[in-house]
């Protein structure tokens, strides 16, 4: 038996007693992992080594993920497992996890993509078999029974320091700015690429690799019915031609993408009848009549450069305080401020009204759900890369998104009944049940404690060839 593994062969859960241990729901997060066979399948892929000091590569990634559920935002903070040490026992050392990331290559990641996506596909064929089935989107009040919702945004990462990589933004800070893909139906996230700060938001490359790494971590059977909604970073020839040519016979991919007005654009909005527009719809299927949506396809002749099957959507709202200052000359004289959004969705079979403007509309703005899971990845890991080393901090890119796949899939698998919020943050699985018991903060909604709480734990640990201890 390797080291790390077997440490909940006589694990007791109680509510009371002696022997408790804080961060308990770090507990959840590791059986879940080890349950899911994400620990055994990284175990595999992984070098492996020998003598009784070795960690094995995959145990060690797992921990350090649990560790950033917890709050480590360096490598030195693994040392926040001390608080699980009579369930675990011995933690992996900074520089065992150092050595880890420092380790991992191109070769690797592949071979843990790959093994992170056959974890994947079991973890979905057990989602598929909850009595609410597989938590499919629902848009403005239609279900996308069928479709996976795939969400790509960037995010900026500053740098404090001097780093590998880490170079001037486009907002005029210092440091990163990688490229992530989520799924919007189960907020995991699929693939990340760590890219310099000086990378471009609309870099056509890197949308289409960081997409192909995505679709690739979906199970087969899901890869059919396929939507990528992006912002206007993703507005570019190269990558809609891409995504279109993804279709096939046996295979619909549809996509939804911001798009920068121009001139052009203005000259065709103002070209509009006022019985173009229609009321908006809210997220929830009731129409709002402070928000107005029309069909811009026939009027915009920037789309004679573009393929024949995309469509342009534009929305119109009163502009806030914070807008005022860039409103163009069509908005300050129209009192409107304007927003076109571009897809090739004509209708999606099995989904009634879904030709129509507004609930596209709505649809596209849906993906602003994105920037939680953004913030959520931030919360845990994401806010600051430890290491001057490139390597070192694409591995903890890595070990960040594997913390927001294990949160994601116990608050599903294992938490699924306990939750009434329709779009759960997965850190409420992390503030409601990681935290050490003698600072207990309020339950978040959405999640229940039945359990009492317990009292202040013991100031000592127990003596040796003591029973296993509680954890709560």
């Amino acid at each position: 038996m390797s080291k790390g593994s077997g440490w909940d062969q006589r694990l007791v859960v109680g509510a009371g007693g002696k022997g408790l241990v804080g961060h308990a729901g770090a507990v959840l997060l590791r059986k879940c992992a080890d349950r899911t066979g994400l620990t055994s399948g990284l175990n595999k892929v992984l070098p492996r080594g020998k003598g009784p000091g070795w960690w094995d590569r995959g145990t060690v990634l797992v921990s350090l993920a649990v560790a950033i559920v917890l709050g480590a935002t360096s490598m030195s903070d693994i040392a926040v497992l001390a608080h699980q040490g009579l369930v675990f026992g011995d933690r992996p050392s900074e520089p065992t996890v150092r050595r880890a990331l420092a380790g991992l290559d191109e070769t690797a990641l592949k071979r843990i993509g790959k093994a992170r996506a056959k974890v994947r596909a079991h973890v979905w064929a057990l989602l598929a078999r909850r009595p609410q089935g597989f938590p499919w989107l629902t848009v403005a009040g239609k279900l996308l029974s069928g479709w996976v919702v795939i969400d790509l945004d960037a995010t900026l990462i500053t740098a404090h320091s001097p780093k590998q990589g880490a170079a001037a933004t486009f907002k005029k800070g210092f440091g990163f700015h990688p490229l992530g893909a989520w799924c919007a139906n189960t907020a995991e996230c699929l693939a990340m690429l760590l890219r310099p700060g000086s990378a471009g938001s609309n870099t056509v490359a890197d949308h289409i690799r960081v997409l192909g790494e995505a679709i690739a971590q979906l199970p087969v059977a899901y890869r059919r019915k396929i939507l990528i909604r992006v912002d206007g970073a993703g507005a570019t020839h190269d990558l809609l031609e891409h995504i279109e040519a993804m279709n096939r016979l046996w295979r619909s991919v549809k996509f939804t993408v911001g798009w920068t007005i121009t001139d052009a654009d203005e000259i065709a909005i103002e070209q509009l009848p006022a019985e173009a527009w229609t009321d908006g719809l809210a997220q929830d299927g009731t129409a709002v009549d402070t928000a107005h949506v029309a069909e811009l396809t026939g009027l915009n002749q920037r789309l004679e450069n573009w393929n024949g099957r995309l469509r342009l959507l534009v929305r119109r709202t009163k502009p806030s305080a914070r807008h005022a200052k860039n409103l163009t000359a069509l908005e300050k004289r129209t009192g409107w401020r304007y927003a076109i959004v571009a897809t090739n969705i004509s209708r999606i079979a099995g989904v009634p009204g879904s030709h129509q403007p507004q609930w596209i509309d709505a649809l596209h703005r849906s993906h602003a759900g994105v920037e939680d899971k953004v913030r959520t990845n931030k919360a845990m890991g994401l806010r600051n890369l430890p290491s001057k080393a490139w390597t070192v901090n694409r591995g903890w890119v890595l070990a960040a998104n594997i913390a927001a796949d294990i949160t994601s899939w116990t608050r599903l698998l294992g938490l699924h009944d306990r939750t009434t919020s329709p779009t759960p943050n997965p850190q409420h699985c992390v503030t409601g049940c990681c935290t050490c018991p003698r600072n207990w903060p309020p339950t978040p909604a959405g999640v229940s404690c039945p359990s009492p709480r317990p009292g202040r734990g013991p100031t000592r640990s127990p003596s040796a060839g003591s029973a296993s201890p509680c954890y709560h």
